[in-house]
C-alpha cells in the first residue's frame, strides 16, 4: 500500500461543524478535497488514532458508500487499525453509538444530515462522535475547524481495490483491517435486553394495527427486522422500509407535515391504533395514536411517568433531562416521583456528561429526540419500543394513557413553529433586535399577562462546570407559561427561526383544547412584539409542531 500526500490549493474555510455535525449541500461535499479536508483534520485531532478502532457508517444518503471509501483509505493513511462499517454502509445514528461503545473504538464518523432531504441536490453531512458513543465536545469540534483553516495537505492511501461493502466480511486496505458487519444485530440484542418482546409482540399479534413509517431512510432494515420478524406484526406494517439515496424524493423528518400520510392514518379513523416514524439518521421519533398526536414533550413526561414498566428500568431512574426548549411537563413528574430534572441546552452533549456522570437515565429534545443512559445519541426506535412497551403493559389507547396522564400531571400546551429558509439578513435582523429588547421587557404586559423574566439562556454544567450562552431568548410570564425563540443552523439554505410557546393548565382545567386555539394569544402576542410576518414575509410558519 503507498500513501498519497495530496496538496491542496487552499484551506477550506467554510467547514466549522455545528452541533449536530457539518451539513451542506451534496455538491458542496462533491468539490475535490472537500470531504478529505474535512476528514484529514478530524484524524489530526482524535485522540487514539494510531492503532485504534474508528466506527464509520451513514443513512444511506447520495454519497453515503463514496465517503465511507475515503474516510478508510484516510484512515489506512493514518495507522487506524480497524474500521467498523456495516453492509451497504446503512448505520443508524443510535446503533453507532452502540457500537462505538461496545467496541470501545475511539470514536466514529456518522454520514448523515439528518431530517435534511438527500439525493444530489439535497443535503450531506457528515459527524465526529466521540468515545463515549456521543457527540464530539467543543473542544474536540473547534480544534478540528481550526485544523481545516491552515491545512495545506491530507493523506490517502491508494487501495488495490474497491471496498465491498454488500456482505460481512473483512477486508484489508495496507495494515488497515475493515470489518463489515450486519448493522442492525447488534442494535437488535440491546432492544432484547431493554424492553420485553415477549409482551410487545403478544400485543402486536393481536387486534392492533399498527403503522410505522421508516421514510426511505436508515432505520427500515432495523424496523423491518424487529417489528415484522421478532415481534411477528404483519408484512407491510413498516412503510417506506427501503433506505434510498433521495429518501423517495421525500423530506425524512417525522413531523405532522412530513410524514403526512401516516398522520392520515392515525388522526383519520383508518382504523391504526399505533403510528410511529424516524428520520433520516434513525435518531428522531414521531408517536401517534387513534386519533391522537404525542408531541415530543408530552412523550418525554409519559416515558418518565411509566419508566418502571420496561424491564431495563424496572430499578427506577436516577433523573432526567430535557433541553430549554422543551416544555416542563418532564419537570412535574420529576417532581412527583422526586428525581432531579435538569434544563440544558439544545445539543446532545450535555446531556452525554450527565449520562456519563450517572446523574440522568432519560432525557429529551422537543425537536423530537428521546433516549436514555443505553447510548449516548437519541434514539428513535428505542422510543417507540419505550411506547409499546407501556401500551402492552397498560392495555389502553395512546389518547387513554395521555388524557390519564394530563388529569394527574396538567397539561402544557406547547408547539413550535419554524419559519424556513429565511434569508439570514432578515432572520438575525429580527433576532438581534428582540435580544436588544430583552432588558426592557421585563414587567411590560404580554397575551393578558406580565412578562416575569426575559433572559437569553445559558448554562452551567454542573458536571464540569463548564458555561454555554447565548441559548435562546426566552420570555417567562408571571403564571408561567413562556415563549422561547432561537435561530437554528440545521438547515443549507438561510436561516430557521424557531418559535416555542408553552401554557400550563393545571389539571383542574380545560385539558382538551386544540394546542394552537390554547397558544393563540401567545403566538398573536410575539407576532407584535417580534414583528415576525413583517420582517420575515410569511404569512403562516413553514411547519407547526
Amino acid at each position: 500500500m503507498s500513501v498519497q500526500h495530496v496538496s491542496l490549493a487552499q484551506p477550506f474555510t467554510d467547514q466549522k461543524p455545528g452541533t449536530s455535525g457539518l451539513r451542506k449541500s451534496s455538491r458542496q461535499f462533491e468539490t475535490p478535497h472537500y470531504l478529505e479536508s474535512f476528514i484529514e483534520a478530524a484524524l489530526q485531532v482524535i485522540p487514539g488514532v494510531a492503532g485504534g478502532t474508528l466506527v464509520v457508517g451513514g443513512d444511506g444518503r447520495y454519497g453515503n458508500r463514496r465517503a465511507i471509501e475515503v474516510i478508510c483509505r484516510m484512515a489506512a493513511g493514518h495507522g487506524i487499525a480497524r474500521v467498523v462499517t456495516t453492509t451497504g454502509g446503512i448505520l443508524s445514528t443510535p446503533a453507532a453509538s452502540h457500537l462505538i461503545r461496545s467496541r470501545q473504538a475511539i470514536g466514529g464518523i456518522i454520514l448523515s444530515a439528518s431530517h435534511n432531504p438527500g439525493g444530489p441536490d439535497g443535503d450531506f453531512g457528515v459527524k465526529v462522535n466521540g468515545a463515549n458513543g456521543g457527540p464530539a465536545p467543543e473542544s474536540i469540534t473547534d480544534a478540528i475547524y481550526a485544523q481545516t483553516l491552515q491545512l495545506e495537505s491530507y493523506r490517502i492511501a491508494n487501495p488495490s481495490a474497491p471496498l465491498d461493502l454488500n456482505s460481512p466480511g473483512e477486508q484489508r486496505v495496507g495494515d488497515l483491517v475493515v470489518e463489515v458487519i450486519d448493522g442492525v444485530d447488534d442494535y437488535v440484542a440491546l432492544m432484547q435486553r431493554l424492553f420485553d418482546f415477549d409482551a410487545i409482540g403478544e400485543l402486536l399479534r393481536s387486534d392492533f394495527p399498527m403503522a410505522f413509517d421508516a421514510m426511505h431512510a436508515v432505520t427500515g432494515p432495523y424496523a423491518t427486522r424487529i417489528f415484522e420478524g421478532l415481534l411477528g406484526a404483519p408484512a407491510g406494517t413498516v412503510r417506506n422500509g427501503i433506505p434510498l439515496e433521495d429518501f423517495g424524493g421525500g423530506h425524512p423528518d417525522p413531523n405532522l407535515t412530513y410524514a403526512h400520510e401516516l398522520a392520515a392514518l392515525l388522526l383519520g379513523g383508518e382504523g391504526y391504533r399505533f403510528g410511529a416514524a424516524c428520520d433520516g439518521d434513525g435518531d428522531r421519533n414521531m408517536i401517534l395514536g387513534q386519533g391522537c398526536f404525542v408531541n415530543p414533550s408530552d412523550s418525554l413526561a409519559v416515558l418518565t411517568a411509566n419508566a418502571t414498566l420496561a424491564p431495563g428500568y424496572a430499578d427506577g431512574l436516577a433523573g432526567v433531562a430535557r433541553s430549554m426548549p422543551t416544555s416542563a411537563a418532564a419537570d412535574v413528574v420529576a417532581q412527583a416521583l422526586g428525581i432531579p430534572c435538569f434544563e440544558t441546552p439544545t445539543g446532545w452533549k450535555f446531556f452525554g456528561n450527565l449520562l456519563d456522570a450517572g446523574r440522568i437515565t432519560l432525557c429529551g429534545e422537543e425537536s423530537f429526540g428521546t433516549g436514555s443512559n443505553h447510548i449516548r445519541e437519541k434514539d428513535g426506535l428505542w422510543a417507540v419500543l419505550f411506547w409499546l412497551q407501556i401500551l402492552a403493559k397498560r392495555r389502553e389507547p395512546v389518547s387513554r394513557i395521555m388524557a390519564e396522564h394530563w388529569s394527574r400531571f396538567g397539561r402544557h400546551y406547547y408547539s413550535r413553529h419554524d419559519y424556513e429558509a429565511i434569508p439570514s439578513e432578515a432572520a438575525h435582523g429580527l433576532y438581534n433586535r428582540m435580544k436588544e429588547m430583552l432588558p426592557s421587557l421585563v414587567g411590560q404586559p404580554f397575551a393578558g399577562r406580565s412578562i416575569a423574566t426575559a433572559d437569553d439562556f445559558a448554562y452551567t454544567d454542573p458536571v464540569d462546570g463548564s458555561l454555554t450562552s447565548g441559548q435562546g431568548l426566552r420570555l417567562l410570564l408571571d403564571e408561567g407559561s413562556r415563549v422561547v425563540m432561537r435561530l437554528s443552523g440545521t438547515g443549507t439554505q438561510g436561516a430557521t427561526l424557531r418559535v416555542y410557546l408553552e401554557s400550563y393548565v393545571p389539571s383542574s382545567g380545560d385539558l382538551q383544547q386544540d394546542p394552537q386555539a390554547a397558544l393563540g394569544d401567545l403566538i398573536n402576542a410575539i407576532d407584535v412584539l417580534a414583528e415576525i410576518k413583517q420582517r420575515t414575509g410569511m404569512e403562516r410558519p413553514t411547519v407547526i409542531t
